[in-house]
């Protein structure tokens, strides 16, 4: 590569060796003389590139008019406070071209400074990084859309259990903070088993996927979350909606079973499939979490199912903080129950 010394004399230089290899690769060489910001060399390769003739690239101010408006503000000060730190630096930023089109380019700058340690001139190199740029995209698109599958539930295409346990822990905090109520419905297809074994995987699937999309159809609010737990159990979060509104929702789904019935010959409800669902709402406290409420949740589940399924079994909850936040450091947390024991090991 060139030095320092031959860069900065490149344009008197009487042979014009140096110039001839620069002009002759694909960067664009210039150099800013810093006390007038005036250009003092640019490569005519530029030309090409933008469509901008070498004579029009005067001040810095050309350079600045031509950087897309929404990078311009950033770059600019970006290399202006390094320029005169005397700092070497690098910017990314669309450049405008001659018929109006913009241009992914990178400049790599070079700050030369006097015996005074005083910036005197810059000097670089344009890259057109538009390629780089492309391809950069496209592997940002293509991580964001592994990013929606992975929290997509393989089968019903509605959220999966990680999406869950992100969006409960979001909505917990947020509860917590604003001290509005969080609801949540947990739900078990009745009589499952017996539906897979006369009617075969196949059909047990779709029935999965149709209750799934019936769900995901009740749902209102903007930020309410449906997602597959696993087998044949799902979940919907309700930030911001109080019990009775959860119960309503939840008497709605099961309507909408009932208008659209599944037939199931082994269930004793009308030879159909039917739903068993625990309603919890809660406002959380401090030193509370929201394992024990899905626990506490999942409970009335467990009563729905005990007082003959096919039912919605809802309350609010209150969580006992542990003695800890009490001042006693020493005292265990909140004692499960076995039912709530039982849920983590599922």
């Amino acid at each position: 590569m060139f030095t320092e010394t031959q860069l900065l004399h490149l344009p008197h230089d009487n042979d014009g060796v140096y110039r001839t290899l620069l002009e002759s690769t694909k960067a664009i060489p210039w150099k800013i003389d810093w006390a007038t910001k005036r250009y003092v060399y640019v490569g005519p390769q530029i030309e090409a590139l933008l469509g901008w003739s070498v004579g029009t690239w005067v001040t810095v101010q050309d350079w600045a008019d031509r950087i897309h408006p929404e990078d311009r503000e950033q770059v600019v000060k970006h290399c202006v406070e390094l320029s005169i730190a005397g700092v070497d630096h690098e910017a990314d930023y669309r450049a405008l071209t001659a018929d109006q089109r913009y241009v992914w380019m990178r400049d790599t700058v070079h700050v030369l400074r006097n015996a005074q340690g005083e910036t005197e001139a810059l000097i670089g190199f344009m890259f057109d990084i538009s390629e780089r740029k492309i391809t950069e995209e496209k592997l940002l698109s293509l991580q964001r859309e592994l990013e929606v599958m992975s929290y997509k539930d393989g089968l019903t295409n509605i959220a999966n259990r990680r999406r869950f346990d992100d969006a409960m822990a979001q909505y917990w905090e947020r509860a917590m903070q604003t001290q509005h109520p969080l609801s949540l419905m947990v739900l078990d297809i009745d009589f499952f088993k017996q539906y897979n074994d006369y009617y075969g995987h196949v059909r047990g699937d779709q029935c999965l996927i149709d209750i799934a999309q019936m769900l995901a159809q009740t749902l209102d609010g903007p930020s309410d979350l449906v997602a597959r737990f696993g087998g044949e159990e799902f979940v919907v979060l309700l930030p911001e909606v109080p019990a009775h509104i959860a119960h309503q929702v939840a008497e709605r789904f099961m309507r909408q079973l009932k208008e659209h019935p599944i037939p199931h010959p082994g269930s004793p409800h009308g030879q159909r499939v039917t739903a068993s669902i625990g309603v919890g709402t809660i406002v959380p406290q401090s030193g509370t979490q929201s394992i024990d409420f899905i626990e506490a949740v999942d409970q009335q589940l467990y009563l729905a199912k005990k007082q003959g399924r096919n039912r919605v079994v809802s309350q609010n909850i209150e969580l006992s903080r542990p003695a800890f936040f009490a001042g006693d450091a020493t005292a265990p947390g909140p004692v499960l129950t076995t039912a709530a024991q039982s849920w983590r090991q599922r």
